[in-house]
């Protein structure tokens, strides 16, 4: 089951939180996920960020062309 746009947003607030205060592990609904480096951190926040975006945009189901011969 796909999550959601707020507990994503919620995931990326709470890494954004560790990696700011420079902590390299993450605990949120029991589990731990720990980083060994800063851009580990950086890759999982670039993919939370692709999510909550996908997440929130509209789906666009189809293209209409209208064409005309400019006369």
């Amino acid at each position: 089951m796909p999550l959601d746009a707020a507990e994503l947003a919620g995931l990326r607030d709470a890494l954004l939180r560790a990696r700011a205060s420079g902590t390299r592990s993450v605990e949120y609904e029991g589990r731990k996920v720990a980083y060994a480096t800063d851009s580990e951190m950086a890759t999982a926040l670039a993919d939370l960020e692709r999510r909550i975006k996908t997440a929130t945009q509209p789906r666009l189901g189809a293209v209409r062309f209208t064409t005309h011969k400019g006369v």
